[in-house]
């Protein structure tokens, strides 16, 4: 069982930069997957970026691309997601996600463990 916590969601001017925390507990994070995924008000929830146990291989969404970075610290059990250069359509809530498998993906049924959100938004 894992428990999984974001923070570091706000309100942030557009062009702006937040990293998010998801701190996980438990001893066995390195065993899983991670990701983070978003939702905005009315739309479904969307794959925003992934890594796998390792930290060697990352996976973005094309929206993101070149703006996000997640990466994961197993000494600490957190994943990250910095986001530089925010647009106002980057606004959503956050939640990262935890997959027992060795390497991830972008479909949310992949994954077996949910933080609550954090909510990001970006003025315009």
């Amino acid at each position: 069982q894992v428990q999984l916590v974001e923070s570091g969601g706000g309100l942030v001017q557009a062009g702006g930069s937040l990293r998010l925390s998801c701190a996980a507990s438990g001893r066995t994070f390195s065993s899983y997957a991670m990701a983070w995924f978003r939702q905005a008000p009315g739309k479904e929830r969307e794959f925003v970026a992934c890594i796998s146990r390792s930290g060697g291989s990352t996976y973005y969404a094309d929206s993101v691309k070149g703006r996000f970075t997640i990466s994961r610290d197993n000494a600490k059990n957190t994943v990250y997601l910095q986001m530089n250069s925010l647009k106002p359509e980057d606004t959503a809530v956050y939640y990262c996600a935890g997959a027992s498998t060795l390497y991830c993906g972008r479909y949310p049924s992949r994954y077996d463990y949910w933080g609550q959100g954090t909510q990001v938004t970006v003025s315009s």
